[in-house]
């Protein structure tokens, strides 16, 4: 009874979470204050600042990746003005760098303030814990997956991740190997576009490029599903066998 209550008082939080964003986001919507503030402008006045930086554009490039990543603000501008700034070599080569720094560090932000929290809550459901544990065993290959993913928001997975057990090591290999190829795709788009002020635009027809790798990725999308599943049902089976 008392575990059944704990449960229902942690969905009733993350329910009110929840509803709260949902709630915060609104508002904002209706103030108009995101109509003000043009997230896609202040990145393309960000990139032609770089341009004209020279040698240190790259320093201040990669940070305003990382920085974009914790603020939860989507790096697809970024990465295709990196092919605009940059050529495809230097700018895959950049991209890469700057998405597993901005990876890492948006995961230790999450691991260090909510992954004990998280621990917290789940200590009295063994169940959960055995999920847990066993996402982490087989973590670098979720991550590398969901990398692949479309579906998958880049920095929503960096905060995700930070509040399960995967290792920092894996969840770093596996989100650099997974981003790979569509940093470098996205580099690549961006170096055909080669105009800053049009990046973000709407209305342009994906390349052939891009369609393969969504396909890839939806293709990553359902494996994860299932192997997540898979993993999972094991995990409780092997807690249920021990109780």
């Amino acid at each position: 009874m008392l575990k059944n209550t704990k449960l229902r008082q942690l969905l009733l939080k993350l329910g009110g979470i929840t509803v709260l964003t949902a709630a915060t986001i609104i508002v904002i919507k209706q103030l108009g204050i995101l109509d003000s503030f043009s997230i896609i402008e202040s990145l393309q006045n960000l990139l032609q600042w770089i341009q004209d930086l020279g040698t240190i554009g790259y320093i201040v490039f990669t940070l305003a990746y990382m920085l974009s990543s914790v603020v939860l603000i989507p790096a697809t501008i970024l990465t295709l003005g990196a092919g605009v700034i940059f050529d495809v070599i230097e700018g895959s080569i950049l991209v890469s760098i700057a998405s597993t720094l901005a990876a890492v560090l948006a995961f230790l932000i999450g691991r260090y303030f909510a992954r004990g929290w998280v621990a917290k809550q789940i200590e009295n459901y063994p169940k959960f814990k055995a999920v847990d544990e066993a996402v982490a065993k087989e973590g670098w290959k979720i991550v590398g997956l969901t990398r692949l993913s479309p579906i998958f928001p880049f920095v929503v997975l960096n905060y995700a991740f930070a509040i399960t057990k995967v290792s920092l090591r894996d969840y770093t290999i596996a989100s650099w190997i997974g981003m790979l190829p569509g940093s470098i795709m996205y580099v690549y788009i961006g170096s055909l576009i080669g105009n800053i002020a049009t990046l973000g635009a709407g209305g342009r027809e994906k390349t052939a490029l891009e369609w393969a790798l969504y396909i890839v990725g939806l293709i990553a999308t359902v494996l994860v599903s299932v192997y997540v599943t898979k993993i999972s049902r094991q995990a409780l089976d092997s807690q249920i066998e021990k109780t």
